[in-house]
């Protein structure tokens, strides 16, 4: 174990999000207002959402992956109802959908929310949903680097040009602008060392994703920082975002056994563990209670999914 603590440390300068009502049986129109708004009184910085297109026939995929809401459309919806929690997006894959297309929804989320949302983008893994969105799988990496370019090009002031490899866009104007000066915050997710590194070299920050080995994340971190040395930007000014698949009230070992899951168990053992994630280098974690099966599971009750929600949103909630 990480911890023999009797009282869990206090975190510093961590921030402390929420996984949005966006999966299962809770990811209703009325639970994305109630719990985006419970949310933001309780202190919580930000609210997240994800993307999943497809889950083909006879998969074996999660439950959290049967059901799941739009990420821009939901917090779209979210932004009327809610006035400082920020908005993220963790992932929209980007090999899914025209850089120009999302420059546009980005910048529109953005506007509406009064410039609160932070853009997660990833490359994408399943064959399915890449066949499904008539993208190609082939070098993936290569157009992420343009992908991050053509964004920030569409989002600047002035004239709008870009020509690259793989995408171009003629010179024009992309109105309206972004709230935020430059546009949101780019974020990039994978686990890879090359997606690591990417991460360090373009982007705002790195987000984690639910299969990521939290007792090794210091090792992630340390390729994203030290790309963004070489790179010549601060590696420090970097947001290191941390999934948070919380599974409260039973400790779950590791696969292949050994020690106790990290953010499994008691709502003690879970802040323990956040702090020990910020001691890592993390300085966002999310509380995402869509990989809960009691939650976010399509098959689970509706009012005992809110009650199981609504119960840990508190005990978690920031200076608890």
């Amino acid at each position: 174990m990480h911890y023999i603590l009797d009282v869990p440390p206090r975190l510093t300068g961590m921030k402390i999000g929420f996984g949005a009502p966006v999966s299962g049986a809770w990811a209703t129109p009325e639970n994305l207002t109630a719990f985006a708004s419970r949310a933001e009184q309780a202190g919580y910085d930000s609210l997240w959402t994800f993307q999943r297109l497809l889950v083909p026939v006879d998969s074996a995929m999660e439950p959290v992956y049967h059901s799941v809401l739009d990420p821009l459309v939901a917090h779209g919806y979210v932004a009327a109802s809610t006035s400082r929690i920020r908005l993220g997006i963790a992932v929209v894959n980007l090999p899914f959908i025209s850089p120009a297309v999302l420059a546009k929804q980005a910048a529109t989320l953005d506007v509406l929310s009064a410039g609160r949302l932070d853009l997660g983008l990833g490359i994408g893994w399943m064959p399915e949903e890449f066949e499904a969105a008539g993208a190609s799988m082939a070098r993936r990496g290569a157009r992420a680097d343009e992908y991050v370019a053509v964004l920030r090009a569409l989002w600047a002031e002035g004239v709008s040009q870009f020509s690259g490899e793989f995408y171009s866009v003629p010179a024009g104007h992309a109105d309206p602008k972004p709230v935020q000066p430059g546009g949101p915050p780019v974020l990039l997710g994978g686990m890879a060392p090359p997606a690591l590194a990417r991460a360090g070299r373009l982007a705002d920050g790195w987000l984690t994703s639910s299969r990521t080995d939290l007792s090794r994340i210091a090792d992630g971190i340390k390729i994203v920082r030290s790309a963004a040395s070489d790179a010549g930007r601060d590696p420090d000014a970097l947001r290191i975002i941390c999934r948070g698949v919380v599974r409260a009230g039973s400790q779950v070992t590791a696969p292949g056994g050994g020690d106790r899951l990290l953010l499994s168990g008691s709502y003690d053992q879970i802040r323990a563990d956040t702090a020990w994630l910020e001691e890592r280098g993390v300085t966002e974690v999310f509380y995402d209670l869509n990989w809960d099966p009691m939650v976010g599971s399509p098959a689970v009750d509706p009012a005992s999914a809110v009650q199981r929600a609504g119960e840990i949103l508190d005990a978690l909630a920031p200076g608890r």
